[in-house]
């Protein structure tokens, strides 16, 4: 088949699946508690896609280009029997790279099965190694403990390489970057910071508290010299440095500072079956209704197709315009499609 290809001629790489809307944390930046407390109503469990219907349309996108698929939520570590589904993907014809992003409150318990079922690697958060300033963030009043020796296990099962994603937010936890890049240097785990991003509507973003890439590889640098390395592939969303004393690498996610929108290959596949072609989409395309309805796989293709074909998305690129504008428009919320 053709590669698919949008308008900015990228082609459809990766594919994001929400599994879960669910999560057992707050985060202030994603689901502050204020507004998802205990009487928040979820999706009821007729409105998720089943596995089986994940599946298939995993295995429809696969056939247009997909070869990179991620889970995540919420936390998909909340959705009951996840290493069934992970086993029916792993299964699916030109997927070569099944990954899961987890806040890993749940992973020491979940890596064997995860990784018997076929899952290749595992992206963790962890925001910081200080117990007090992790509290905060994650809205629960978790340690840290929990986290690590989730990730001790997925090592020790050989979900590798594992990743530490940290979002760094100024005047929260921007103190302890360095910390975290002491913690896990010489371990083989890449750490990926996060700028700072208006995610949903709701997290009450202030680009004065993004901390940029620059200001993040100095302070680091500062300490351990860092030198930059080239990407991996096309698209890689991560600016790759490596330490000049071997002990490893780091990554730098820039959506705010140096967008990346023109290397963009990522769709998601929100929770409830429904299309998006940028994390700050307004909204997506419902694929579940039809496979509901009985379309052909054909009909889905077609679908699909018509989706990507007619996707111009590079809100990173225009946000800086927007804000200054006064005119920040309307997106989905992050737990709906993942990160």
């Amino acid at each position: 088949m053709t590669p698919l290809i949008d308008r900015m001629n990228r082609p459809l790489r990766d594919l994001r699946v929400s599994v879960t809307d669910r999560c057992n944390f707050r985060c202030p930046y994603c689901m502050p508690a204020e507004i998802y407390g205990e009487r928040y109503q979820f999706l009821p469990k007729p409105e998720l896609l089943a596995f089986e219907e994940i599946t298939r349309l995993v295995g429809l996108f696969a056939q247009l280009g997909v070869n990179k698929v991620r889970l995540t939520g919420g936390e998909p570590l909340v959705r009951a029997n996840l290493e069934s589904l992970v086993g029916m993907l792993s299964q699916v014809d030109g997927v070569d790279d099944l990954t899961l992003t987890t806040n890993g409150y749940l992973l020491a318990r979940q890596a064997q099965g995860l990784k018997d079922a076929g899952l290749g690697r595992i992206t963790v958060s962890l925001d910081s190694m200080d117990d007090e300033v992790f509290a905060q963030m994650n809205g629960r009043g978790y340690g840290t403990d929990r986290v690590l020796r989730g990730i001790e296990r997925a090592n020790q099962v050989g979900l590798h390489p594992i990743k530490i994603n940290c979002v760094v937010q100024r005047g929260v936890n921007d103190h302890t970057i360095v910390d975290l890049a002491r913690y896990f240097r010489g371990t083989g785990h890449i750490i990926r910071y996060i700028e700072y991003m208006d995610v949903g509507n709701i997290n009450g973003w202030d680009p004065n508290e993004v901390v940029t890439a620059a200001e993040i590889v100095d302070a680091i640098n500062a300490e351990f010299p860092l030198e930059a390395v080239d990407a991996n592939y096309r698209g890689e969303v991560a600016k790759r440095y490596r330490y000049q004393d071997g002990q490893g690498e780091i990554g730098i996610i820039a959506s705010v500072s140096q967008p990346f929108c023109g290397d963009c290959t990522r769709a998601r596949l929100s929770t409830d079956g429904k299309l998006f072609t940028c994390l700050f989409a307004d909204q997506g395309k419902d694929l579940r209704a039809p496979l509901r309805a009985g379309a052909t796989d054909q009909e889905l293709l077609d679908l699909i197709s018509g989706v990507w074909g007619a996707r111009t998305d590079r809100y990173s690129e225009e946000r800086s315009d927007l804000v200054a504008a006064g005119s920040p428009r309307r997106k989905i919320e992050m737990y709906q499609i993942g990160g």
